[in-house]
């Protein structure tokens, strides 16, 4: 899948006017009325938030937590109840037609006509964003997809994971600077979650600013640039992924014993150590508080000879659990 090509037309003109950031919220709220028996909601409550342009953003967050609130009042599904936002330098409420058509957005649920064909889907889709057919790309994006040889099928005739390729292939049709993935590969197979995600590098690489949410921690961990938490309709973080991965300040050493060790020796009842079934003992510390060289120590004094050792480091998912627990 080749994108740089769909990107290489830039206007000289906006390319000196990019901003600093693609978007930009500051005290966004909403509130949902009450409705029946539900009552009023506030789904965010106050989030401020800047996502540098150029980067791979992670949006992460428990179900619930206002992520899809958030990103349905940037693509102008929901009205926001206080606050701003500023899609690629333009204000959502003062110029609405152009903050839209900044984004693309690529929405979890897989929503088509079934009788159309992927090209009468991109052709209807350029139409609703006033897309000339003169600068139409449609054929140059369903080959960047792979679709190319389904140009003709009907909708209902493709797969999940062409359906996948399609919605992204139709928030591309009028070339937005920022694209957002809501849970993209959710559902689909591990070669198609691998080709998208290639695809996605390269349009990033071209210059489009992603947008990622996704319940797969790992995914996040290995193509953010930034991640921003948010929990109860408020960021409760939002730092490099480098550093948000420092914010848990514990290690595990993983020790495997020459001898079988069969309980856990009573020194080490000061740290958290398990017993794991392959008969390794795991020693969980913090850094900060105690060095690598007093572990070992502590091992040595009751007489355990070392076999093997490693250590692990905790990943996104410790940090998001440790983050969002109610607990």
């Amino acid at each position: 899948m080749r994108a740089t090509s769909i990107l290489k037309e830039a206007d000289m003109t906006a390319e000196n006017q990019k901003p600093e950031f693609a978007i930009e919220a500051v005290g966004l709220e909403k509130t949902y009325r009450a409705s029946g028996k539900l009552p009023a909601k506030q789904a965010l409550k106050g989030i401020d938030l800047k996502i540098r342009r150029g980067s791979i953003f992670g949006l992460l967050g428990p179900n619930g937590a206002g992520k899809s609130t958030f990103i349905n009042i940037l693509s102008g599904l929901v009205t926001k109840t206080g606050g701003t936002a500023h899609i690629w330098g333009k204000d959502i409420d003062a110029q609405p037609r152009a903050a839209r058509s900044a984004i693309g957005v690529v929405p979890q649920e897989i929503t088509m006509d079934p009788f159309f064909t992927p090209f009468e889907s991109m052709e209807l889709q350029a139409g609703f964003y006033g897309v000339p057919k003169s600068e139409r790309r449609t054929d140059e994006i369903l080959a960047a997809v792979g679709l190319a040889d389904k140009r003709d099928a009907y909708v209902r005739q493709l797969s999940g994971g062409m359906k996948r390729r399609l919605m992204v292939a139709k928030a591309l049709v009028h070339t937005p600077p920022v694209l957002i993935l809501d849970e993209p590969t959710a559902g689909v197979d591990v070669e198609l979650r691998r080709s998208l995600w290639e695809y996605v590098v390269e349009l990033n690489k071209a210059g489009t600013t992603i947008i990622l949410t996704t319940h797969y921690l790992e995914e996040a961990q290995e193509l953010c640039d930034e991640i921003g938490i948010i929990n109860h309709g408020q960021v409760i973080a939002c730092e490099p992924t480098a550093t948000l991965l420092k914010r848990l300040d514990h290690k595990t050493l993983v020790i495997q014993p020459t001898e079988t060790v069969t309980t856990i020796p009573p020194s080490l009842a000061e740290f958290d150590t398990k017993l794991r079934p392959d008969g390794s003992l795991a020693i969980t510390f913090r850094a900060s508080e105690t060095g690598f060289g007093r572990v070992m120590e502590t091992v040595r004094s009751e007489g355990i000879s070392i076999a093997d050792l490693a250590t692990e480091e905790p990943d996104l998912e410790d940090v998001f659990v440790s983050m969002t627990s109610d607990s």
